[in-house]
């Protein structure tokens, strides 16, 4: 059984419950009473407690923005873990089944939820995660090529979602809101003493052309068939690679449609949670047919990154309402454009 942090390990302390081994180019991992968890599926040796506290990190940071984090799930295990067969997709798919419903639940329960776009989203990515599970299993086992698209079209919206950040002239009804909002929060705890809530969202209009919804007192539009058209494609990319819709449909909303990111975060990681049931499931029908390749996921590798997924998401949903907008747009640009650059510079080496 091969580590996975590489190389042959000893133990150099035994008969404890942790012991502390060291491995050849790494100075010392810890293991869980001296014998790493082995996965069926991946073939790897790890230390079972790494994986939750890893997920948790991740996740706290990237639900502010409502997305999983399993766009940086799914670089830790090809380049930390070593596993790079199909089932890395899949398995990355079982992290968000596992990951999402404590932050889905938070923004519901705040009030946050923009059920229209959810399922706007939602009905737009579900075939393109088939499309895209076929095309990760058929076509891209060795998914170099398809990295560098990826990577460009991550590399575009974090440009777009810069520049929204640059632009203090752009969209002044979503910045009102927001400005009202964070205001509100950093009063949160003596308002709530007080029987005051939060704003909540509330929708005006949904039809097959526009969605309308308010927040705070602003309205916001949203052009039905655009946003319809583009979760197609992110669902193609999601299937793929298991990052979910909201890594990629979150900034898009924000930057391309000039929506608040307090109200687009629940929606999208909403639709990532149901997509991605739909993914796992996907992965599983098409596992027969091609018997030479690893297909279904490891479901021990996404439970363990799911339990501290849960823990992060439930935790970046709670703190979203005190963290500024800026901060939150920053690390959305940030984490698309950590992305994409390891995306694009992996191909040409």
């Amino acid at each position: 059984m091969q580590s996975a942090l590489g190389g042959e390990s000893r133990t150099a302390t035994e008969g404890k419950p942790f012991t502390v081994e060291t491995t050849v180019g790494y100075p010392w991992r810890v293991a869980w009473k001296g014998k790493p968890l082995e996965l069926s599926v991946s073939g790897m040796e790890v230390n079972p407690l790494i994986l939750p506290l890893v997920a948790f990190v991740i996740s706290v940071f990237t639900s502010l923005g409502g997305i999983s984090g399993a766009f940086l799930i799914l670089p830790f295990q090809v380049s930390v873990l070593g596993f790079t067969s199909p089932a890395v997709s899949a398995t990355n798919h079982v992290y968000n089944i596992v990951a999402t419903p404590g932050g889905v639940w938070r923004y519901v329960r705040e009030g946050r939820m923009v059920w229209p776009l959810a399922w706007i989203v939602i009905i737009g990515t579900l075939p393109g995660v088939f499309i895209g599970a076929v095309i990760r299993i058929r076509y891209l086992p060795d998914p170099r090529d398809f990295k560098l698209f990826v990577g460009v079209v991550l590399c575009y919206i974090g440009v777009r979602l810069s520049r929204d950040l640059l632009d203090r002239s752009r969209s002044p009804s979503h910045r009102s809101a927001e400005t009202r909002f964070e205001h509100l929060a950093r009063t949160y705890r003596r308002r709530v003493e007080s029987g005051e809530e939060l704003p909540r969202i509330h929708t005006e209009e949904f039809s097959v052309r526009r969605l309308i919804y308010g927040f705070y007192g602003e309205r916001f539009e949203v052009p039905v068939i655009p946003i319809f058209a583009i979760s197609v494609v992110v669902g193609v990319l999601g299937g793929a690679y298991g990052i979910g819709g909201g890594a990629i449909m979150a900034p898009i909303c924000v930057a391309m449609f000039g929506l608040p990111v307090y109200t687009v975060a629940g929606a999208t990681l909403l639709a990532t949670l149901i997509t991605s049931v739909a993914g796992v499931a996907f992965y599983h029908a098409l596992a027969p047919f091609y018997l030479g390749v690893e297909v279904s996921p490891d479901w021990t590798l996404g439970l363990l990154f799911g339990v501290g997924g849960f823990a992060g998401t439930y935790c970046g949903a709670r703190l979203q309402k005190f963290v500024p907008a800026r901060a939150i747009k920053v690390i959305l640009a940030g984490c698309l454009f950590f992305l994409a650059g390891g995306y694009i510079v992996s191909y040409f080496l």
